[in-house]
């Protein structure tokens, strides 16, 4: 198959850098849609080349969302944080605006809106959804949630706003309604709903899938959309990106927020004080010391903190599970890994051990899919990060390899202050 004729494709609708999935993926992708059109190769690469329904379509296929509510809670905390403490001051008028791009099936922006209901700021709010996925905006619209999209232990908050239903979980009116949702694509501005501006604007975990020049024209568009004194939280792999491109840290640990380069933002000389806000997921961390922190470890802090999260139950299975595998039973280690993500739900332990046990029984391409997915899950998490590059150079696949290799180079410069 000629995996590099779709990956190109890929590229230039989204943007996609094909070695940060890797070829697998998008083989498996196209075979998929190859089976649902019952097209062989050459029939389907002539579809998709000229058929914007089936290229989106095959970006669908391509495109898994995984995210919950309140993920990385640190960045919800500072957003309430700045809006109250520091937008609100300097705009007694006037209406916060706040993006959330990509979107995925809604959690990210309903977590935005829940955050300021939360700290009590004034119904003069709007959030802007985007996302490149129909399906996951369909998703999004009707606002119903299994128990996947809740981690962690501190869980008020879907009591709060949730109604329980047959399904899951459905959220009520008073979030629904300060979310807009739109289908759109970073890299096609045309495509944004107002390119007037934000106050805020959550792009995480996207960056990462572009190649370097894609990534540094995705920066200044974002930068662009950005008001003055605006504030971008990005992922904690991003980082380094932000600061190659003179983007202003926050200094606020955990949050990887930025504000755009220009006169009209300097440094601040310290972080606002926080404002007693209810929390909407896991407890912080204690606060550091004043010295910069590296990304490698805030990877680890975010380690710690998933690391409390798990409950004992999991601790225990995950537990059992290592040593099946550290036996050598791997078959049934494999059975009680698929186990625990049934019981449990995915995290980036368990799918990280999973790909170790795929890997040691010589099912490379499943390995490969959990490592990935632990990586979707943590961006930053080392220890998969290293165990996918091996397993790379050993497929040959020399190109996503070194990609990893380079991702983990960037963990080591310092990005954010404790």
């Amino acid at each position: 198959m000629n995996i590099a004729g779709f990956a190109s494709l890929l590229q230039q609708a989204i943007g996609l850098d094909g070695a940060s999935i890797g070829n697998s993926a998008i083989e498996r992708a196209v075979l998929a849609r190859m089976a649902s059109c019952r097209l062989d190769e050459p029939a389907y690469r002539d579809l998709v080349g000229n058929s914007a329904g089936e290229l989106q379509s095959l970006v669908e296929e391509v495109v898994v969302p995984e995210t919950w509510f309140f993920r990385d809670a640190e960045a919800f905390k500072i957003l309430a944080i700045c809006a109250l403490k520091q937008w609100l001051p300097a705009h007694p008028t006037g209406e916060l605006r706040l993006l959330s791009l990509p979107c995925s099936t809604g959690e990210e922006p309903y977590s935005m809106a829940m955050a300021l209901l939360q700290a009590g700021f004034p119904d003069r709010y709007r959030i802007d959804a985007v996302d490149i996925s129909a399906a996951a905006l369909s998703r999004a619209q009707t606002a119903e949630y299994g128990k996947n999209s809740f981690r962690g232990t501190d869980l008020a908050f879907r009591e709060r706003f949730f109604t329980t239903t047959a399904q899951g979980y459905r959220l009520n009116a008073a979030v629904r309604k300060r979310v807009t949702f739109h289908q759109g694509n970073l890299l096609n501005p045309d495509s944004l709903p107002d390119l007037a501006g934000y106050d805020f604007i959550f792009c995480r975990n996207l960056l990462i899938y572009f190649d370097r020049d894609t990534q540094n024209s995705a920066v200044q568009l974002l930068g662009s959309l950005l008001r003055p004194q605006g504030v971008l939280f990005v992922g904690p792999a991003e980082s380094g990106l932000l600061f190659d491109n003179a983007f202003i840290s926050l200094r606020m640990r955990l949050a990887f927020a930025f504000r755009a380069p220009g006169p009209q933002n300097p440094a601040p000389a310290k972080a606002p004080r926080a404002p007693r806000v209810p929390r909407a997921n896991p407890p912080a961390l204690p606060r550091a010391g004043p010295a910069r922190a590296t990304v490698a470890s805030a990877s680890h802090r975010h380690q710690a903190e998933h690391a409390q999260q798990l409950q004992q139950p999991q601790k225990a299975q995950l537990a059992a599970v290592s040593q099946l595998a550290d036996r050598g039973e791997l078959a049934a280690a494999t059975q009680a890994c698929h186990a625990l993500l049934k019981d449990h739900g995915d995290s980036v332990d368990a799918l990280h051990l999973m790909g170790l046990i795929r890997a040691a029984d010589g099912d490379l391409q499943v390995a490969a899919q959990f490592y990935r997915k632990a990586l979707y899950l943590d961006p930053t998490h080392r220890d998969t990060l290293l165990h996918l590059r091996l397993l790379l150079e050993k497929q040959g696949d020399a190109a996503g390899a070194r990609l990893l290799r380079d991702r983990m180079q960037r963990l080591r410069p310092a990005v954010e202050a404790s």
